[in-house]
């Protein structure tokens, strides 16, 4: 019988939008499920955060408490210090493993991460607490360098390493990577951990089967939260209760007094969660993103506006949605022009030599499209419902392919009877979105402009 360890992070996902009382309230709480590890952010305020870690380590004193030490010594030395009178006391060092978000928060390249990371480690480790390694992307990064990284780790003195899912892999493809892990980090008998999220519903299944082999006692820590951003605490304890004996899986959770304790949790944080959050939860789709706004946060908008975006892509976005965001909120439409106009940019292959467009009401529009592709000039000619349809019916003519239009926009940029308008059309082919940005006087062009820009990456991306 393998017994686990559960390492909840609700007051981590909660810390933004909690009042001191609340967050006292929740820990009380969550002391009382069972759970071996009480994780809280890093102390960025000394005075009032370090007082809150105080006065949870002085009730929960059956649990480890765990914080955040941030990305440099300062931060360490406020996490040691807040920890001072925790009688289970974990130094948490979280660090984002893909290249676009170890330059974007670290500002380190990854021939450097190894010496940075054992640097963190190995000052965290000299305070004479446990030490916790955290991978916060760990799905997004290179697999060998993940694994190197999570080696660099233990031999500067970790004593525990976790993989962090923010794509939302499949059961399986989480498993493998959690025992690969576990396997290459075998011979420094450190406990291995995952912390999945639930961006597709799945996250307590993976959590279960990453966890599941008896034959590696190692891999023995699980990541929860009473919110719905990770591996739900009750869920994940109601799978122990029920099915813990026929797979060989324990833990220390209170059973019996999970739901009740995990219900009154859930109706304090009920209500509270703000639009601007990692999991983007208004109905409506909508959201507003400040200069403030974690790169986690930035990535989990793009992705729930359906772009699956490559490192460089998202360090390109994320530069300038700093930019953007420095001056103005930043919605789903500013965000996906940022998109548009910094990702996903590839040489063209076809390019706009000229168009006419006929429109009226009493004959159907008209469209002549010209395009030029390795010096051949080639034309379209189609009518249609609209300038528009028309215009594509023109470029599907000429390139012989259709796409799935999945959006089409068109703003004014500028006032005036010589406004400037941006239209941003959004393509999908093979199961991904492709978004083109265009920008003319003529909005006809601008729609033109913007629907080549996107058919180009499709193509480009096809090569």
């Amino acid at each position: 019988m393998k017994t686990l360890r559960i390492d909840d992070r609700t007051l981590c996902i909660a810390e933004s939008y909690c009042s001191f009382r609340e967050k006292l309230e929740t820990a009380r709480l969550l002391a009382r499920t069972g759970i071996d590890t009480l994780e809280l952010p890093a102390v960025s305020d000394p005075a009032a955060d370090g007082l809150l870690v105080r006065t949870i380590s002085a009730f929960a004193k059956n649990c480890r408490i765990s914080v955040a030490t941030g990305l440099d010594a300062d931060g360490i030395e406020n996490a040691f210090s807040a920890l001072s009178v925790a009688a289970h006391p974990v130094l948490r060092v979280e660090v984002p493993l893909s290249a676009g978000m170890m330059e974007y928060v670290c500002h380190v390249k990854a021939p450097k991460m190894a010496d940075y990371i054992t640097n963190l480690v190995s000052t965290a480790k000299a305070k004479g607490f446990e030490v916790e390694f955290f991978a916060e992307d760990a799905t997004r990064a290179e697999r060998d360098f993940l694994l190197d990284m999570l080696e660099t780790a233990c031999k500067a003195g970790a004593d525990c390493v976790t993989v962090s899912d923010l794509v939302g892999l499949l059961p399986d493809e989480i498993a493998v990577l959690a025992a690969d892990c576990a396997e290459r980090l075998a011979s420094y008998s450190v406990n291995v951990g995952v912390s999945c999220v639930n961006k597709n519903g799945l996250a307590t299944a993976a959590a279960v089967l990453s966890v599941k082999d008896t034959a590696c006692p190692a891999l023995s820590i699980v990541k929860t939260s009473v919110s719905d951003d990770l591996t739900s605490l009750e869920t994940f304890g109601d799978i122990l209760k029920n099915r813990g004996n026929d797979i060989s899986l324990a833990s220390g959770l209170h059973y019996t007094e999970l739901k009740r304790l995990t219900s009154r949790i859930a109706w304090i944080l009920g209500g509270r969660r703000p639009e601007i959050s990692a999991a983007l939860a208004a109905d409506d789709g909508s959201f507003q993103l400040d200069e403030h706004a974690d790169p986690n946060d930035v990535a989990a908008a793009i992705s729930r506006l359906g772009y699956d975006l490559s490192d460089e892509d998202m360090n390109n976005v994320l530069e300038e949605f700093r930019r953007v965001a420095a001056n103005k909120k930043v919605g789903a439409k500013d965000l996906e022009a940022i998109v548009a106009s910094t990702a996903l940019q590839v040489p063209p292959t076809y390019t706009l030599v000229d168009y006419v467009i006929n429109s009226a009401n009493i004959f159907p529009a008209s469209a002549q499209i010209t395009l030029q592709k390795n010096g051949e000039i080639l034309r379209g000619i189609s009518i249609g419902d609209g300038p528009i349809d028309a215009a594509i019916l023109a470029f599907e003519q000429i390139i012989r392919r259709s796409f799935e239009m999945d959006d089409f926009q068109i703003q004014s940029v500028t006032e005036g009877k010589e406004a400037v308008g941006n239209a941003l059309v959004r393509l999908r082919a093979g199961g991904k979105l492709y978004s083109g940005n265009g920008i003319s006087t003529d909005i006809i062009g601008a729609g033109i402009r913007a629907y080549l820009n996107a058919v180009n990456k499709i193509i480009y991306g096809e090569v």
